[in-house]
């Protein structure tokens, strides 16, 4: 398993900084680091062209930031200042989509994606903290869990 650089993770093969690149065989796979969804959180640039977003970065949405770890104003700032740097034309990918979607573009989110189109980061912080989104059962468990590679904590 590879992880993000300094985390509290300790199980891991092998941790992984930002701007990384990992190259299996013909595939260049660069990592962004992007947290604010969780303190943790890396997405991957695959050879330049598809950026695999994880919970960062929806389609039309984000990731919540409401679990341990998260934090709007920084997800904010990735996200404007990382990600929506990248070309117009990349590709998208979430870890999920709710509505059945599974593409996007770097340009169909910065001009459609209701979190951060025409958004100031004030803004952002404001709809994050106010989503009145329900807390799943077992996430001050799960979060902790996957920081351990799966590995409940006793």
């Amino acid at each position: 398993m590879i992880v993000p650089q300094n985390t509290a993770v300790t199980k891991a093969d092998r941790s992984l900084v930002g701007g990384e690149i990992l190259e299996v065989g013909s595939v260049i796979i660069e990592t962004i680091f992007t947290p604010g969804h969780s303190a943790s959180h890396i997405a991957y640039l695959v050879n330049k062209t598809h950026l695999l977003t994880g919970d960062a970065l929806f389609i039309r949405g984000c990731g919540r930031t409401d679990f341990q770890g998260g934090d709007p104003g920084t997800l904010y700032d990735v996200v404007t200042q990382r990600l929506f740097t990248l070309p117009d034309d990349t590709l998208v990918y979430p870890a999920h989509d709710y509505k059945g979607r599974t593409v996007s573009t770097i340009g169909e989110e910065k001009r459609l994606n209701p979190r951060f189109s025409e958004r100031s980061r004030s803004q952002f912080i404001t709809i994050m903290n106010n989503l009145k989104l329900s807390y799943p059962q077992k996430m001050n468990a799960t979060v902790p869990a996957n920081e351990y590679c799966g590995d409940f904590i006793p």
